[in-house]
């Protein structure tokens, strides 16, 4: 049974940060592509950043670029999402997910449907 298990998250201020993880279980880590999406209030499931299996690239949404950082480690099979520099805008909740296929483009890395599997979720709210 895969499970992934999300943890961080919680009530910040602009400009401060946070670190989420996302602990795997039930697959083989180091095979798939590891993922984080956002969702706003009254809004659709965001992609926010992608790391491949080989972690030989990364890619991010241009809303979070040089500010968030995607990383895994997969000896904990863990992916970890680092946020700085925080604004209300990021306020959401978070959820990391898992891709077993290969990816050439950044549209289909992006694509949500295309993920085998997701995290519970978990909230992250910045104030102003």
């Amino acid at each position: 049974q895969v499970q992934l298990v999300q943890s961080g998250g919680g009530l910040v201020q602009t400009g401060d940060s946070l670190r989420l993880s996302c602990a795997a279980s039930g697959l083989t880590f180091s095979g798939y592509a590891m993922a984080w999406f956002r969702q706003a209030p009254g809004k659709g499931r965001e992609f926010v950043a992608r790391i491949p299996s080989s972690a030989d690239r990364t890619d991010y949404a241009s809303s979070v670029a040089a500010r968030f950082t995607i990383s895994k480690d997969n000896a904990k099979a863990t992916v970890y999402l680092q946020m700085n520099s925080l604004k209300p805008e990021d306020t959401a909740v978070y959820y990391c997910a898992a891709d077993r296929g290969f990816c050439s483009t950044y549209t289909c890395r992006a694509n949500r449907n295309r993920y085998d599997y997701w995290g519970q979720g978990t909230q992250v709210t910045v104030s102003s």
